[in-house]
């Protein structure tokens, strides 16, 4: 089909061979149409073409092309292309992200369609609902959720004569195992104290009482004795050498030493199953357990949506697509891939019997002590120094209280921008 003249030129203005919209052929008004889905996760993608082609199946005159562009580009990208009037018709959307785009108008509002059509949005989680609601109104339909879990290597845990993490387990427990883990030559450490928010730190800071945004959304909590030491579980690690060091964690990927076995226990989330269950060196040889306790049980949850761009052509297609994703028939498809946890109710299982061997039912278990992940208005204005603060501490440059006290203030200047 015929992509129109206009769509070019602005594509070529922004600059993008993906996250363009213009989907060909006619419009809304009649005829087959042709729309754009941007995804960013290539393990997606699969599942996704499937789910794309039972919906055309059942909608003949409507074809979706998908785009996929990874996470590294995605976000510069769609910003061009929003920005330039070319977003695809869909796109994957994030809590960090969302208000961003929801209070620049760059996302159709969907309250009315859901009104209208009586889309049942109870079968999602309310937390991944409320996150997609700006100023009253829903602007996405949840597609999935992750939770953390501590991935840990069985045959490591075996040599050394140790009960395999579980339920139970504090960090203190954590702290005598990665000590029992680590060899003197440092060739096996007994954890990887990976600088990520996710996966990480802020799973930490919440077990801690504390937290990175007050829940108003309005001030940083990384000046709070309660963040701070959930901070500190981590720098301490890597201080005591159970831990790689923030340049040895620098020059190779923690997973992949996790993955090699050079680390014993790893803090990621369900998204990595998938990857540990293609990979014969830790298929059937690792294992998930829920997070160790610190002062409580706590664990960050995030999950994606799908949106419409405001200024689609084809919005009466884009949201039919959209309401078809949120349904248990794609959810189902979606779970079956083991790529992620479909976000509709009662379509997990699939997932969690896409890799029998793991444990993964324990990262649905631990929404029951979940805490969002935080976000505001302009999440990326204080999110981008958290690394450029941290890793100072991480390093030894500084101590962990100065750094996030530091790192307060940064973040304190950047949502009084906000209002």
């Amino acid at each position: 089909m015929a992509r129109r003249l206009s769509c070019l030129i602005t594509g070529a203005v922004v600059a993008t061979t993906m996250l363009s919209g213009c989907g060909g052929g006619g419009t809304d008004g009649g005829g087959p149409v042709e729309i754009s889905y941007g995804i960013w996760d290539l393990e997606q993608q699969p599942a996704l073409e499937q789910a794309a082609a039972e919906f055309s199946k059942r909608n003949p005159d409507v074809k979706v092309k998908i785009q996929v562009t990874g996470w590294d580009e995605y976000w510069a990208k769609l910003k061009a292309a929003a920005t330039g009037g070319a977003a695809p018709d869909v796109f994957w959307m994030n809590g960090p992200n969302f208000k961003l785009y929801a209070s620049n108008g760059m996302l159709l509002p969907l309250a009315d369609r859901i009104a209208a059509e009586k889309v049942d949005m109870s079968v999602f989680p309310k937390s991944l609902v409320d996150l997609y609601t700006y100023e009253g109104k829903s602007y996405g339909l949840p597609k999935d959720f992750d939770t953390i879990g501590l991935w840990y290597n069985k045959k490591l845990f075996d040599a050394a004569g140790l009960k395999y993490p579980d339920e139970s387990w504090t960090w203190d427990d954590l702290r005598a195992a990665a000590k029992k883990l680590t060899k003197a030559d440092k060739s096996v450490q007994g954890i990887a104290a990976e600088l990520n928010n996710q996966a990480t730190f802020y799973n930490t800071i919440a077990q801690a009482g504390g937290y990175a945004l007050s829940p108003d959304g309005t001030t940083s909590g990384y000046d709070q004795p309660a963040t701070i030491e959930g901070l500190k579980f981590w720098t301490d690690l890597i201080k005591d050498g159970l831990s790689p060091t923030q340049q040895q964690m620098t020059d190779s990927k923690p997973v992949e030493m996790f993955e090699s076995g050079k680390v014993a226990m790893y803090y990621s989330g369900s998204w990595y199953a998938t990857r540990f269950n293609k990979n014969t060196a830790t298929k059937d040889t690792i294992d998930v357990a829920p997070l160790p306790a610190g002062r409580k049980r706590a664990v960050v949850t995030h999950g994606g949506a799908n949106v419409v761009f405001a200024k689609s052509e084809h919005a009466d297609a884009a949201w039919k697509f959209v309401r078809f994703l949120g349904s248990k028939d794609a959810a189902d498809i979606i779970g079956r891939s083991g790529a992620v946890i479909p976000a509709y109710a009662g379509t997990q299982q699939a997932w969690i019997d896409s890799a029998p061997q793991f444990h993964l039912k324990i990262f649905i278990d631990q929404l029951a002590v979940s805490v969002p992940y935080p976000s505001s208005k302009n999440t990326a204005g204080w999110m981008d120094e958290e690394p450029k603060y941290l890793s100072k501490a991480w390093t030894g440059e500084v101590g962990i209280e100065e750094a996030a006290k530091d790192l307060a203030a940064k973040m304190n200047a950047s949502l009084a921008q906000e209002k």
